[in-house]
């Protein structure tokens, strides 16, 4: 059982691939066959198996042997390993697919933000919507569907006192420095404290642990993203933005898996 779901993980992974690349290009995910970006040859079916033709192909195009990207076996890999966990933790069912799902977009988002710093609406629903019918009963979905939006609903609202603060600030120290000439020119920047793809992600991330293990790993995406954002303190503003995606998504994974002792220790310590 944790063979064949290690072995459809590579399969969703390679796919995965395939969602990582072409959405921020705003290609077809469906249409269009397999192919080198160096010299637009279509891939065979042998050039396609996850992982496997990476090795045997030694990392390089069989036709221009241009360099393939480590990315490609690395998504596979984690796919799998997403897959294998959580079916060792529920076994293998439907729900714990939908589940399983909902991580594999999580990580196809993370990607996508370390990339490209944008995080894609499509893939935030698909990521949403396999995690509120994760239980696969209507009681349960309810549930899911009532954390997600207390989720998206707490994050809009920090979203928008954190904005109204930062942008403040700003505007009161441009008052300073006002003149007789300039006092009715306003250029003050609207400063954005978060972006809303970060909302859908905290909706996604209440649908998939409840409030309390949410909490947790939003909490545990900060510790994981402090050290990153004190070594780029001294770099330039562009540099200093940190895709913050990819420590909600490991969070969120972490905390799903250790789900029992993290609640166990909350509900003996509060």
């Amino acid at each position: 059982m944790l063979l064949v779901a290690f072995i459809l993980g590579l399969l969703f992974g390679s796919f995965l691939n395939v969602i990582i690349l072409r959405i921020p290009q705003n290609e077809s995910i469906v249409f269009g066959a397999s192919h080198c970006y160096s010299c637009n040859n279509l891939l065979k079916p042998w050039h396609n198996i996850p992982i496997i033709s990476w090795i045997f192909l030694r990392g390089k195009c069989s036709y221009c042997n241009a360099r393939i990207s480590l990315q490609y076996p690395a998504i596979e890999l984690i796919s799998g390993l997403i897959f294998l966990v959580i079916a060792s933790k529920f076994t293998l069912s439907l729900p714990a697919l939908f589940i399983a799902l909902s991580f594999l977009m999580l990580l196809a988002l993370a990607m996508i933000d370390f990339r490209y710093k944008m995080v894609p609406d499509s893939l935030n629903l698909v990521a949403l919507f396999f995690a509120i019918i994760g239980t696969w009963n209507l009681d349960g979905m309810l549930l899911n569907l009532q954390n997600a939006l207390l989720f998206g609903g707490g994050f809009t609202l920090l979203r928008f006192a954190l904005s109204y603060y930062l942008t403040s600030s700003i505007y009161r120290a441009a008052q300073k420095s006002k003149t007789s000439w300039n006092k009715f020119y306003d250029r003050t920047p609207f400063v954005e404290a978060m972006g809303e793809g970060d909302i859908m992600i905290a909706a996604t991330i209440g649908a998939l642990l409840g409030v309390k293990l949410a909490l947790v790993a939003i909490f545990l995406s900060a510790l994981l993203a402090l050290p990153v954002m004190l070594l780029l303190l001294r770099r330039s503003a562009e540099e200093q933005r940190v895709p913050f995606v990819p420590f909600l998504a490991l969070a969120a994974f972490v905390v799903y898996i250790f789900d029992s002792p993290i609640s166990a220790y909350i509900e003996a310590n509060y």
